[in-house]
């Protein structure tokens, strides 16, 4: 399996640092620290630990989660970068890398251009006036580090306004709250495609 993808590329991409179905999170005043906590959040700044235990590890997902990506996104360096970015970003941020993909999948099929009809931009259908509320000016939604930051952070806000509820949390950021049909299919989608077991004595799941 690591053969069919080639082995030496996916180490080096390790080693190098249409219409979307989203609905739109909703504008909310934020009080003071809270702000201040997520623009330090969006900021440059390196991860807090390493997503990946080993390079090992970082092969064997990578590879796995290439190959169920290849329909939807067919270039094989844009697809390493997009799941290297993901898993960064996911770790970054305390969230499951499994989930964000499923966010990403539900929200625009993996298409970095899709825009809602509400507006909400990118993969993770992120709406703009976020870049106001906590980002810098010229802030570029399309951006594949820039949105996924932006997403996994703006999870993460949610999931800890929620108190760990992910249901909830899911429902905040699609702007849906007390609906069950959007956290319902990103959990579908968790489940049924991105779901990841590591190799026996990975450590990892």
């Amino acid at each position: 399996m690591l053969k069919a993808l080639g082995f030496s590329f996916i180490l080096a991409a390790i080693a190098c640092p249409p219409a979307a179905v989203a609905g739109a999170q909703i504008y909310e005043p934020l009080a003071a620290s809270v702000r201040a906590g997520l623009q330090a959040s969006i900021a440059d700044a390196p991860a807090p630990h390493h997503a990946f235990s080993n390079s090992m590890d970082a092969v064997n997902w990578l590879t796995e989660m290439a190959q169920r990506l290849e329909k939807r996104v067919p270039h094989l360096r844009t697809r390493l970068d997009l799941l290297r970015t993901v898993h960064y970003e996911a770790a970054r941020a305390g969230l499951d890398p499994q989930l964000v993909l499923a966010v990403v999948h539900v929200e625009s099929n993996f298409r970095k251009f899709a825009v809602s009809s509400a507006g909400a931009r990118g993969y993770m259908q992120v709406m703009p006036f976020w870049v106001g509320l906590i980002g810098r000016k010229g802030d570029d939604l399309f951006t594949l580090r820039t949105n996924l930051r932006y997403g996994c952070v703006i999870l993460r806000h949610y999931l800890d306004v929620e108190r760990g509820d992910l249901f909830r949390a899911l429902g905040r950021y699609n702007g849906s709250l007390g609906r069950p049909e959007y956290p319902n299919m990103v959990l579908r989608a968790m489940r049924a495609r991105w779901k990841y077991s590591a190799a026996p004595g990975s450590g990892r799941s």
